[in-house]
Formats: C-alpha cells, sequence, structure tokens
C-alpha cells in the first residue's frame, strides 16, 4: 500500500481514511517524516521558518466545563479562581507592544457569567489602544458559552465579536474532533459539529482561523485520523484555516492523569497531519508542549512554523511544562536546522527576514 500511497501524494491526489491509518499505524516514522518533508519543500521552497510574537493573556481560570485533562481551571469560589480587570489586560498587551509583539492570544474558561457586552467593551478598548495588535482570541467552546448567556445566535455574536475588533479565532478546543472521545475527556464541553460550526461561521464572515488536535489522552489511531479527515472536510467547505497545530496531552496535574505521547508519537502526527492536510499551507511545531529540540526536528517532519514567541502561557504550565523560548532562541532553532527564519503576522504574511 505504501507505493500506492506514494504515487496518490506524487500526483498531487489526497489520501484517504485508509491510506492515512496505514501511514500512522504501519509505516516506520523515518519514512512517513521523509515523506512529509518533501510535500513541506513543495509548499515552501522559500526554505522560510516563521514565527509571531505574541502573548497569551488568559484572562480568567474559571471555567464551567471542568474538562478532565486541564490542570489549569478553577471553579468560581475556588481561593485561587480570577478574572483580570481591563487595566491588568492593558498593562500585559503593552508590554506585548514594547517587546515588538502583533498577536494576542486571549483566551479564558469558559466563564458561566461574562456575556458579549464584556468582551465587546474590551475588544473595543484593546483595539483603541494598541492598533498594531491583532485581537487573536476565544476558541469555539467560549463563542458558544457567550452566544448561550447572551440569547443570542453563533453567527450573531461573531459579527459583534468581530465588529468590536476581533479579528481571527484559534482552534484551540478541538482536542479529538469525535464525540466518544470528548464525552471521555471534556463531557461538559461543546461537542465536535458546534466547534465546526464556529470556525465555518467565522470563515464566512472573513475571519481566518486555525485548528488543533490534542492527543494521547484516549483516542485510538482510527480517531486521530477521523479528526484530521474532519478538519480537511471544513477546510474544503469554508477555507478559513490559515494553520494546523497538534500537541500530545500533558497528564500532570489533571483528573485524567496517565502518561505522555513520546516524542516519536508527536513527530508522527506532526508529518502525517502534512500529508492528510493538502489544503492547509501551514503546519505549526509545538515547542511549548514539545520543547526546542522535538520542535526542531519537526521542520524536517511536515512543520514550517513556529507558533509565537508566547511572552506568556498559564494552561500549559499549569501540567507542570513550562518550556520558555525568546524571540532570538526562536531564530537560532530555525536557523539552525537549516532554514531561514521569518517574523510573520497572525495571517503569515512576512514582516522581517533574519
Amino acid at each position: 500500500m505504501l507505493d500506492v500511497i506514494k504515487n496518490t501524494i506524487a500526483a498531487g491526489q489526497s489520501i484517504n481514511r485508509e491510506q492515512a491509518l496505514h501511514l500512522l499505524t504501519k509505516v516506520d516514522l523515518l519514512t512517513v517524516g521523509q515523506m512529509a518533508d518533501q510535500q513541506r519543500l513543495l509548499r515552501h521552497p522559500d526554505k522560510y521558518v516563521s514565527f509571531v510574537v505574541d502573548r497569551n493573556v488568559n484572562y480568567s481560570n474559571i471555567c464551567s466545563c471542568k474538562c478532565r485533562f486541564c490542570a489549569f481551571y478553577r471553579d468560581e469560589n475556588d481561593s485561587d479562581a480570577y478574572l483580570l480587570s481591563f487595566d491588568e489586560i492593558f498593562a500585559k498587551v503593552q508590554e506585548l507592544v514594547d517587546n515588538g509583539g502583533t498577536q494576542l492570544l486571549m483566551q479564558g474558561g469558559v466563564h458561566p457569567n461574562l456575556k458579549i457586552e464584556w468582551f465587546e467593551e474590551l475588544f473595543r478598548q484593546l483595539s483603541d489602544r494598541f492598533p498594531t495588535v491583532q485581537i487573536h482570541s476565544l476558541s469555539p467552546a467560549e463563542i458558544i458559552q457567550i452566544a448561550t448567556l447572551s440569547d443570542i445566535s453563533v453567527e450573531q455574536c461573531l459579527r459583534r465579536l468581530q465588529a468590536a475588533g476581533l479579528k481571527s479565532i484559534p482552534g484551540g478546543g478541538a482536542e479529538v474532533l469525535v464525540d466518544e472521545v470528548r464525552q471521555t475527556i471534556s463531557p461538559n464541553k461543546i461537542g465536535w459539529r458546534q466547534w465546526a460550526e464556529v470556525m465555518e461561521q467565522a470563515h464566512e464572515l472573513g475571519m481566518k482561523t486555525t485548528a488543533t488536535l490534542m492527543f494521547g489522552s484516549c483516542e485510538t489511531a482510527e480517531q486521530v485520523v477521523e479528526h484530521l479527515f474532519r478538519v480537511r472536510e471544513i477546510q474544503e467547505r469554508s477555507g478559513g484555516f490559515t494553520a494546523f497545530i497538534s500537541w500530545t496531552f500533558q497528564p500532570s496535574n489533571t483528573e485524567l492523569g496517565g502518561t505522555s505521547a513520546t516524542g516519536c508519537d508527536y513527530l508522527k502526527v506532526v508529518a502525517l497531519s502534512r500529508l492528510v492536510l493538502d489544503n492547509i499551507e501551514n503546519i505549526q511545531a509545538s515547542w511549548v508542549t514539545q520543547g526546542d529540540k522535538i520542535a526542531q526536528i519537526a521542520l524536517r517532519f511536515g512543520a514550517n512554523d513556529l507558533g509565537g514567541t508566547m511572552l506568556e502561557e498559564n494552561v500549559v504550565a499549569a501540567a507542570g511544562v513550562s518550556f520558555r523560548m525568546s524571540q532570538q532562541q526562536l531564530i537560532e532553532l530555525a536557523r539552525d536546522a537549516g532554514f531561514i527564519p521569518v517574523r510573520r503576522t497572525t495571517g503569515y504574511k512576512v514582516l522581517e527576514v533574519y
């Protein structure tokens, strides 16, 4: 079957679910990695490896979903529960701007009380104060919650947030887009079809988004493949995904517990995502969860982007994983792997070549 798969890809055709599962479960890591590297080179012959200077501001850790894989969430009455004030958020964004940042990734818990007016006022003030920063914020689960609490449709919610200054949406909360998995690890969170609905509605409104995968909890290889194909099919319909990012479940301090997937598992999934998602331009390496060395290797397994500099990150850190990298370290990481580092916008426009 491997020769058939290689011929299919060489002919510019998309592989199917059976072929993807064969690559994931039957073909050795280096072979799949080499295939992905070839596709990466065809798609990005300039050898650019991109990154964005950003900050992840977690505006609250209060969350009603209480996902079993999450070590970050708190109940509203917990002693360490918080909701940042606007001034606290502005101070963090000012620090981002002072460091040359252009992207604000803002996510919190699925808050039980915050209605759309809170976000509209925040986004308006952020847009007025920091016009050079793109608000790339909120997950589909948060948007569904805001719409529900505010008694408006998802489309109305997105239109109002967009008018207030929301420019694009990260793909957080996807986990695995199979409801059997979601019922086990996040039974109180939205189902995969609601995640897809938010993304497709956003794409229709001209908002770009990313797509993600968190694997290594309890899903099967078949379910990983299904996730990738559901992302590909959404992209076929609406075309708004700019990038795909996968990372491994981090079990420390979580209710779910267990063990982490290996670096080899991670690289295999990165490579497979490059081969399956032939309609998504960019594949991101997750140094935040994997560390710099595995992320660097991922650049030879199909990835072409290193995500953000992440001046702040709290969700993964709550699970005991705290890799930190400066902008200069990201530049050197890409350069040492034989690539040309470039700083980009959220929309992947090149700002500076190093």
